[in-house]
């Protein structure tokens, strides 16, 4: 398996596909035609050599993947919110100027939800697995008189773990959600495709994994991991004072985090594998099979930023029995 480095992001009724400077996001619209936009892509930490340093460009990749994730998901919104408002009988009276006046406001109005959007979703997950889970373990050290350090911190860890899971298995259950992770199987099952080095056509895709090592599922519970171990490393008894150490750690411990996928991404031996398995059997939840019109607009996304006929003439195959795997 040779990385491509492509990677991407299911959304509504679509996929966004990323390859250095450009990205695309494919969408099956109501009429079930697929609509694909291709943009330059702008991180505010190009150019700037220390963002890219080791450690210190995870935290600012995954602020970029942030901010991406919920533009191009608004955007393909779009396309749903015109359906309906063009199923609404429009008033005949209704003014040009009001109508222009609309199309001025949405894109500033677009760019706002979706700073407020990204602001509390951050704000949403400190809370739900950062602050929440202090406030239990402490809550158990003061009922049960517990004096170690370590076990409180574990008592945390715990119900951390306990909290990410059943958060993922509520979304899954909720269908449009379970649309959602059909294109995300769809979305790794083409990359998988690729860097297996075989065909792109919509056969392939289907025979191929729905898991992949570089995944985001897998940089979630890498990012748990590694702040378990982190906070058990660094002992804060004052509640408060704990919880500020642990907002401060976040930084570090994506940037620990996005270093192991990085690494896992591109390398295949047994102790890479034993850090990718908890990951990958995670992405079960959230990645699910998708049907071929699936896989179609897949392939529209991959095409539109990367030539994978020319990244297949220079694929090295060393292992021909693991194709289509």
């Amino acid at each position: 398996m040779k990385s491509s480095g492509i990677g991407g992001q299911a959304v509504l009724e679509g996929i966004m596909m990323k390859n250095q400077d450009k990205y695309a996001v494919a969408v099956r619209k109501p009429d079930k035609e697929i609509e694909v936009c291709v943009k330059d892509y702008k991180s505010f930490a190009k150019g700037k050599k220390i963002f890219n340093l080791p450690f210190i460009r995870g935290v600012f990749s995954f602020v970029d993947s942030l901010i991406l994730g919920m533009s191009t998901l608004m955007y393909s919104s779009q396309f749903y919110e015109d359906e309906e408002e063009e199923t609404k009988k429009e008033s005949k009276n209704e003014k040009n100027s009001q109508k222009n006046l609309d199309n001025a406001f949405k894109e500033k109005s677009e760019s706002v939800i979706m700073t407020v959007t990204v602001i509390f979703s951050v704000i949403l997950a400190l809370g739900l697995f950062v602050v929440l889970p202090s406030l239990i373990s402490d809550f158990a050290k003061k009922k049960f008189e517990i004096s170690s350090y370590t076990v409180v911190a574990i008592i945390e860890s715990v119900v951390k773990l306990i909290l990410f899971l059943l958060y993922i298995i509520l979304i899954s259950r909720m269908e449009d959600i379970q649309r959602t992770f059909m294109y995300h199987g769809a979305e790794h099952k083409c990359i998988n495709c690729i860097e297996h080095g075989n065909e792109l056509n919509v056969e392939n895709v289907l025979k191929s994994s729905r898991l992949h090592k570089r995944c985001g599922t897998s940089f979630l519970f890498l990012v748990m991991a590694v702040s378990i171990i982190f906070f058990i490393m660094i002992p804060v008894q004052q509640p408060a004072l704990k919880i500020l150490v642990r907002l401060l750690l976040i930084p570090v411990i994506a940037g620990v985090s996005y270093e192991v996928l990085r690494f896992a991404g591109s390398h295949d031996n047994f102790l890479v594998k034993i850090v990718s398995a908890p990951g990958l059997a995670l992405q079960k939840l959230t990645t699910k099979e998708p049907d071929s019109d699936m896989a179609e607009v897949a392939i529209k996304a991959v095409e539109a930023v990367f030539d994978w006929r020319e990244y297949l003439k220079n694929f090295e195959e060393d292992e021909p029995e693991k194709r289509l795997k």
